[in-house]
């Protein structure tokens, strides 16, 4: 192989580099079906950003681990300056500030701190001297750290996001060693102050969403109706599909969003059970590949670093399914790798450049059984 195919494109991970280009594949065929039998306006940007982003995904395997630790911090900071001035000074879309224009590019900060938060956590356990882990000074900082972008997205509104950043903060917690008792009496006390939080620090139409995932029928044409056009696209795919680009669902704009947090429902309709299980089966293999890079890693920072960039895909994967078959409310997340969206793009091609800089730096190492 060495000898056809040149060495730097020969260590790349194809293993998991060729199923996500199936899968981004895929993506825009169904984002073509989506957008009415055309490139534009959905397939043909999704190929590109893909591209563009792979291109950067390559570019981040080249970063040596001591400039990424070095720059952990200043990019939380930075990126926490930028949630800030969101708040004073960004775009208003849809009845949400999420967004800042920054002259050629306009940037969602929020989708930044995803990997951020996993990055400057696997720095800061990493620092932790081992016998620190079960007190009060590996909990305190890191819920600090943690809460404050949460909070500063929950003001935007965006519980999406602000969930998903929670999630890749404290799986890389759990796994840096903290007492798993500590995340059950959290989980304890969240379900305690659920009610309030739920009266007092939802917005209307996310109190909303909760009802409606609890009782879609309810108000199938109202609040219900998402759920209720979602779950009628899946199952009138059956085992096979309707066939390529014959979905009436998104086709007769019965379903809402087809192109970005519905885009499985329309493929699911095109390509049935079989199309769910291919989709599914990569998603496998993507997160069974980031699992064993973290598992393969030399130290602490590099496996946090790598278990927590996968946990974040799965956040995305596993909410966007559960969303779609109503088995989840409705939270604006789109679904990695096959949703229309630069932002989402951007985040999960960051994660993928992570870990495929962190299989980088296990081929590396000087020790036997590397992660290949």
């Amino acid at each position: 192989m060495s000898g056809i195919v040149p060495a730097p494109i020969a260590r790349q991970p194809w293993q998991m580099l060729a199923p996500l280009c199936l899968l981004v594949g895929f993506g825009g065929l169904v984002l073509y079906s989506a957008g009415g039998g055309g490139w534009e306006p959905y397939a043909g940007s999704h190929l590109i950003r893909f591209s563009v982003f792979l291109i950067m995904a390559f570019v981040m395997t080249r970063f040596g681990k001591p400039m990424v630790k070095f720059l952990a911090y200043p990019i939380y900071i930075i990126i926490v300056l930028l949630l800030i001035a969101v708040e004073t000074m960004g775009a208003i879309n849809g009845g949400s500030q999420r967004w800042i224009n920054l002259g050629p590019i306009v940037l969602q900060p929020s989708e930044l701190m995803k990997p951020a938060i996993v990055l400057v956590l696997a720095r800061f356990y990493d620092d932790l001297p081992v016998g620190m882990i079960p007190t009060w000074r590996a909990l305190i900082p890191a819920g600090l750290m943690i809460g404050f972008p949460m909070s500063l997205v929950l003001l935007q509104p965006d519980l999406g996001t602000s969930l998903a950043i929670a999630f890749g903060g404290a799986v890389t917690m759990l796994l840096a060693g903290l007492p798993l008792r500590w995340f059950i009496g959290a989980g304890v006390a969240a379900m305690a102050i659920a009610p309030l939080a739920f009266f007092f620090g939802l917005q209307p139409y996310q109190q909303r969403r909760v009802f409606t995932f609890l009782d879609p029928e309810s108000d199938p044409l109202g609040d219900g109706y998402h759920i209720t056009q979602s779950k009628i696209a899946i199952g009138s795919g059956g085992l096979t599909g309707k066939g390529f680009n014959e979905g009436s669902q998104s086709h007769l704009n019965y379903l809402p969003e087809p192109h970005t947090d519905f885009v499985f429902a329309t493929m699911a309709e095109e390509w049935g059970f079989f199309g769910g299980l291919l989709v599914l089966g990569i998603f496998a293999i993507i997160l069974r590949w980031g699992l064993a890079v973290a598992r393969h890693s030399n130290d602490r920072f590099a496996k946090l670093l790598a278990a927590g960039m996968t946990a974040t895909i799965f956040f995305y994967v596993a909410i966007n399914l559960m969303m779609v078959m109503g088995l989840a409310p409705v939270v604006g997340i789109p679904l990695p790798f096959m949703s229309h969206g630069g932002s989402s793009m951007m985040t999960n091609m960051i994660c993928i450049g992570a870990l495929m800089m962190v299989h980088r730096w296990n081929r590396k190492a000087p020790r036997s059984g590397i992660h290949r």
